[in-house]
Formats: C-alpha cells, sequence, structure tokens
C-alpha cells in the first residue's frame, strides 16, 4: 500500500525534552525519537524525521524560521503530502504566522509541540503528533496556510493564541474559534479562512530590531522614550489600550518614534480588531494616526511584531512597504471565516 509522505522537521522544545542531570527537563529527542514514540503513524504515512533545530523555543530567531520556510518549500518540491514542524509551545503562535507569510505553497503545514514533557504522566506529545500527521495527510488541509494542531483541535495560524501557560487545552482562537478537529483520526474542517498573501523572501534578511511596548495605567510614555534614547530599533509595536488608545505624553512620545521609524499601533486585548476612525480625543486612535502610527488590523501585537520584523528584514521600499504589508490585516475580509 502506498502511503502519503509527510516531512516531521523537530525544532525541539518541551515535546524532545529529557531530564537534565542539572534538573529540569532540556530539548535532547531527536525527530527520529519523536516519530518512535508513536508507532500508529507507520500505519497511515510514510514519514520522514529531521532533526532541524534542537532548543527551547524562546531561543528560536527568525533567521531559523526563516531557514526553516525556505527548507520546506525545497522539500515541497518534490511532492510530499505534508509537512509536521514541532516546537516548544511558547512561541508557537509566533512561528506558525510566520511560516504562514513567509510560505506560498499548498501542501499541508502544521505546528505543534506538548504542554507536558515526556518525563510526565499524561504527556501529550505523541497524540499531538499523531493528530498533527491525520491533519497533514488530509485534502481538506492544502490551501490553508500554516496550521496549529494541539489537543485533537486545528487552528489557523492567524488567530491562534497561547491562553494557558501549563494546561493541554492551553491553545484556542477568540477571534474565530477552532477552524476544524481531529475526530477518529480524521480532520474536521469546520471554516475556512480567506487565503492571505504571503511575503516574498529577497535573498538573506537584513538585521532588524523590533521593539514590543505596552501601554498602561499611568503610562505616560516613559518606555518609548528610553527606547529612542537607547537606540537600536529598526520599528516598534506598542500594544494599545482599549480599541488603540494611550495618555497624552505617550502619544506624544509615540509620534516622536514614529518620525523614526514604522510604529505599529495594536491593542493589549489581543482579540478583535484595532479601531481606526472611533475615538477622536488626544491619544485615540485616530490622534495616533494622524501623529504617523499604522494600525495593526486584526493582528494582536506579537503577529504585528512578527510582520513589522519580516517585513523589515525583507522587502525594500521603507514606510510604504510596511502600510502595504498591514493594509490587508484592516481590509474587508481578512480576518474573515
Amino acid at each position: 500500500m502506498n502511503l502519503p509522505s509527510v516531512i516531521i522537521l523537530s525544532l525541539g522544545g518541551t515535546i524532545a525534552m529529557t531530564e537534565s542531570d542539572r534538573g529540569g527537563v532540556v530539548p535532547t529527542l531527536s525527530g527520529d525519537a519523536l516519530v518512535a514514540a508513536v508507532p500508529q503513524l507507520k500505519r497511515i504515512a510514510a514519514i520522514e524525521a529531521r532533526s532541524f533545530r534542537q532548543l527551547p523555543s524562546a531561543q528560536l530567531q527568525f533567521e531559523d524560521i526563516e531557514a526553516l520556510a525556505q527548507t520546506i518549500a525545497e522539500l515541497d518540491a518534490a511532492g510530499p503530502r505534508g509537512f509536521v514542524i514541532t516546537q516548544g509551545t511558547d512561541t508557537i503562535e509566533e512561528t506558525a504566522f510566520a511560516l504562514d507569510r513567509l510560505l506560498d505553497i499548498d501542501s499541508p503545514v502544521v505546528v505543534t509541540g506538548a504542554m507536558r514533557n515526556p518525563t510526565v504522566a499524561g504527556a501529550d506529545g505523541p497524540a499531538n503528533v499523531l493528530a498533527s500527521v491525520q491533519v497533514a495527510i488530509s485534502d481538506a488541509a492544502r490551501g490553508l496556510g500554516c496550521l496549529v494542531v494541539m489537543n485533537d483541535e486545528v487552528h489557523a495560524a492567524r488567530f491562534v493564541r497561547k491562553m494557558h501557560t501549563s494546561r493541554t487545552d492551553a491553545f484556542a482562537s477568540p477571534a474565530s474559534g477552532r477552524i476544524g478537529w481531529v475526530a477518529e483520526g480524521r480532520f474536521r474542517l469546520a471554516l475556512r479562512p480567506p487565503r492571505m498573501p504571503g511575503l516574498a523572501l529577497a535573498g538573506e534578511g537584513r538585521p532588524a530590531q523590533v521593539a514590543l511596548v505596552a501601554a498602561g495605567l499611568g503610562d505616560n510614555g516613559e518606555q518609548v522614550r528610553a527606547l529612542l534614547a537607547a537606540g537600536g530599533f529598526d520599528g516598534l509595536v506598542v500594544e494599545a489600550t482599549g480599541g488603540g488608545h494611550v495618555s497624552l505624553g505617550m502619544a506624544e512620545s509615540l509620534e516622536e518614534a514614529a518620525r523614526a521609524m514604522p510604529v505599529i499601533l495594536a491593542s493589549r486585548i489581543g482579540v478583535g480588531d484595532t479601531l481606526t476612525g472611533t475615538y477622536g480625543f488626544p491619544g485615540s486612535e485616530i490622534d495616533l494616526q494622524r501623529r504617523g502610527l499604522l494600525v495593526s488590523g486584526c493582528l494582536d501585537g506579537r503577529k504585528a511584531r512578527v510582520l513589522l520584523a519580516l517585513v523589515l528584514r525583507h522587502c525594500p521600499g521603507g514606510r510604504d512597504a510596511v502600510a502595504d504589508a498591514f493594509a490587508p490585516w484592516s481590509g474587508d475580509s481578512s480576518c474573515a471565516s
């Protein structure tokens, strides 16, 4: 029987961790070891496992994810049914969104991990790997962009968020809901989000440092002014309160920042659009746009930071290129299901 081929690329993370003699767990298991822990895989797919990185996900860099995207694009030419990426859960939502922006292929790309490491009872890694392969071999998953599969739930990269530090049901898509699930070994697709255009890689990425600052009660822009004084940053994402609001003092510091670099206005809420034309007081979203800030649309601060960094690293054109990249996320269908 000819089984569909799936390439598993492991990056490390909790799913690959074992006990260290210095205390705690560290990533040590190879891609082959992860596959060996799931004997059911050999009945549903021809698996090729590769150990791409061996890192906790907090240590992953944009260079790692760009190299991963390039590798996936090259391997896709050989015609596998799909890809599964295993990594730590701390940055899954960012990695998945970056891959979603960088890849323009129809083959399913599924990112998964584990909330419980292999040394504890009820480790969820093997079940997540199995469910991810079941999604990757499904025709229904083609053309959906990058997906995250955890706890038998399937999420689109643009929506998914890690909502809990340790539970196995840590991942959710509060803005839209999951787009599907796995039942009896089969992927059930419930929602098909519109496809968004990817970003073309223009050679090796240029260094680009993007800061992420959250506004809060009593914040008058001190963080932003300190950031400007320190230098070394190429862009800034501000997670404003509510629909996109800051104090007058912070608005003034953000205006100064926008004269030096692209500044993206997002909401610290994490769910819902950043507003564009409702409030007009000093420090509101209307005022901040007049001061030169660009709006993130339906992207939360972390995903806005990923998109801004990728644009600055790979797309010539300065602020205009940034504006063009963010415009679709405020469009009529960018975050529709």
